[in-house]
């Protein structure tokens, strides 16, 4: 009987402690979603302000560009200046797939 009672305590301590890390877990994982969301926050809120813009761009600036190599990159920078960023796959700079992975990031500003 003892040693009967003593199992059925260690399956309820046993129990306990996975609970326990079973809400330690959702709890660091609702921490790092917060800070996720407020960095994608505080970018939607800067909004235009990360864009790149296509037509005064570094070539170093281009090539951190998912997609955009050293190739590209004086490409982008040969076809200067563009009225729209749709002119890089338009005009066959790049590859329409490559400037669908860029397009959120850049904009192509007009020179005044």
């Amino acid at each position: 009987m003892t040693r009967n009672l003593s199992t059925r305590i260690l399956i309820v301590l046993f129990a306990l402690a996975l609970m326990s890390s079973s809400s330690l877990a959702q709890s660091t994982d609702q921490s790092s979603n917060s800070a996720t969301i407020a960095k994608s926050d505080q970018a939607a809120k800067s909004g235009k302000a990360e864009l790149l813009d296509i037509n005064s761009a570094s070539k170093d600036d281009l090539q951190a560009l998912p997609g955009i190599g050293d190739v590209y990159a004086q490409k982008i920078i040969d076809g200067r200046p563009y009225k729209t960023k749709t002119e890089l796959a338009r005009k066959n700079i790049i590859p329409k797939a490559t400037y669908e992975k860029i397009r959120g990031q850049i904009i192509a500003k007009q020179q005044k």
